[in-house]
C-alpha cells in the first residue's frame, strides 16, 4: 500500500463543492466557547456536506484566527448563519420543515443507531456547549435527543468529536444518497 497523494484524491474546488447536493442536515451549534470546535466543526460539515451550519449564542463566526486555523478553508465552503438564540434557530428551522433533534444523554434519547427512525425528512442536528451542553430549553423544543453509546469511564465526548460521530452516522444511513 502507499498513501494517496493530494491531486489523486478527487478533491472538488470551491465552485464545484457549491454545486453539489447538500445532505438534507443542518447542523445548530448552541453556545460552543471553543473557536478551534467550531472550526472542526466546519471542516466536518464540509466532509460530509451539510446544508448549512446556524451558529448560536456566544458561539464564534468566522473570519476569526482559530476557527480558520482547525476549518482549513471550510468556512468559505459551507454555508452558515448567526442566531442570536438557539430557540431562534430552532424555530426557523421548524417552520421549515425541519426535525430538529439535540444530541444530548436525557431521558428517553434514542442511541446514535436509531438515527435512520428520524432522518427521512430534514434534519437539524444541535450540538450543546462543551460543559453544560445543548440547553434545557432546546432540549424541551427538540422533536428527539439523540446519544451516542459510550463504554468507558467518562460520559461525553468533546463537541467536534461528536459532531463527526453524528455526520458519519447520518451520512451512512442517507448512504449519502443526496450526492
Amino acid at each position: 500500500m502507499r498513501k494517496l497523494l493530494n491531486e489523486e484524491l478527487g478533491r472538488l474546488s470551491k465552485e464545484e463543492f457549491s454545486n453539489t447536493t447538500k445532505m438534507d442536515i443542518v447542523v445548530v451549534l448552541d453556545n460552543i466557547r471553543s473557536h478551534l470546535n467550531v472550526g472542526s466543526v466546519f471542516r466536518t460539515c464540509d466532509a460530509f456536506p451539510v446544508k448549512k451550519i446556524f451558529l448560536c449564542g456566544i458561539t464564534g463566526v468566522p473570519p476569526h484566527r482559530d476557527i480558520q486555523k482547525t476549518a482549513l478553508g471550510a468556512t468559505e465552503t459551507v454555508a452558515w448563519q448567526y442566531c442570536n438564540s438557539v430557540t431562534d434557530a430552532i424555530n426557523e428551522l421548524k417552520e421549515s420543515g425541519y426535525t430538529i433533534a439535540s444530541v444530548e444523554q436525557t431521558e428517553n434519547a434514542l442511541p446514535l443507531h436509531h438515527l435512520q427512525k428520524i432522518a427521512q425528512k430534514p434534519l437539524a442536528l444541535i450540538f450543546g456547549n462543551e460543559v453544560e451542553g445543548v440547553n434545557q430549553q432546546a432540549v424541551k423544543q427538540s422533536d428527539y435527543c439523540i446519544e451516542i453509546p459510550q463504554f468507558g469511564t467518562k460520559h461525553s465526548l468533546n463537541i467536534a468529536v461528536s459532531a463527526g460521530v453524528v455526520m458519519w452516522e447520518a451520512a451512512r444511513i442517507l448512504k449519502l444518497k443526496t450526492m
